[in-house]
């Protein structure tokens, strides 16, 4: 298979203070690493499509290390975490699902609290496409206080021929979690869940 053929990316870094309540001691960091690359599956179906998985992993390990550099530069800083891809209309589905498995393991080689299934979300889109990409704890999928997404999207992507590949992490909570559940502080870490 190619390597990937990258057009662009972009960070994007939130410092969520409030929600209207009272000010947080310290701000909850969101924030997204987007890539758009060529997408060699455009314009007809090919049916084995899976060794571009591989090709993909150097692509998210570099876009993992540049999203927790973005967010302080430790990884133990990191509690939430999601991932998305946004398909050009020459593509189809299948080929936003290629990135399940490099953008997922590429966190949790990097993230050293990472038993918790890395959301996910795709679809196919026109140029300025908008995604919003779940995110929940990195350790436990119950932790309802980091139920959470992030919208992605860049104006003149994804091209018809073209995938935007996300990758999103969180430094806390939603600011204001107030309505019950597993806490962080409750983790148990045996198995991604609670």
């Amino acid at each position: 298979m190619p390597e990937p053929i990258l057009r662009k990316r972009a960070i994007i870094v939130e410092e969520i203070y409030h929600e209207g309540g009272p000010v947080a001691d310290k701000p909850t960091k969101r924030a997204a690493i987007l890539a758009i690359i060529k997408n060699p599956f455009a314009g007809g179906y090919v049916e084995d499509i899976t060794g571009f998985m591989d090709d993909l992993k150097p692509l998210a390990l570099q876009m993992t290390k540049d999203l927790v550099d973005a967010l302080g530069g430790d990884p133990h800083l990191i509690e939430g975490y999601g991932k998305g891809a946004i398909v050009g209309s020459a593509g189809e589905l299948e080929h936003g699902a290629l990135w399940h498995v490099p953008g997922g393991y590429s966190m949790r080689e990097i993230l050293p609290y990472s038993n918790a299934i890395v959301p996910s979300a795709k679809k196919v889109g026109g140029l300025g496409a908008r995604l919003d990409v779940p995110i929940t704890h990195t350790n436990a999928s119950f932790v309802r206080s980091h139920f959470d997404a992030m919208e992605v999207g860049i104006p003149d992507g994804p091209r018809p021929d073209e995938i935007l590949l996300a990758l999103v992490m969180t430094t806390g909570s939603r600011i204001h979690a107030r309505v019950g559940g597993l806490k962080a502080s409750e983790i148990k870490g045996e198995d991604g869940l609670r």
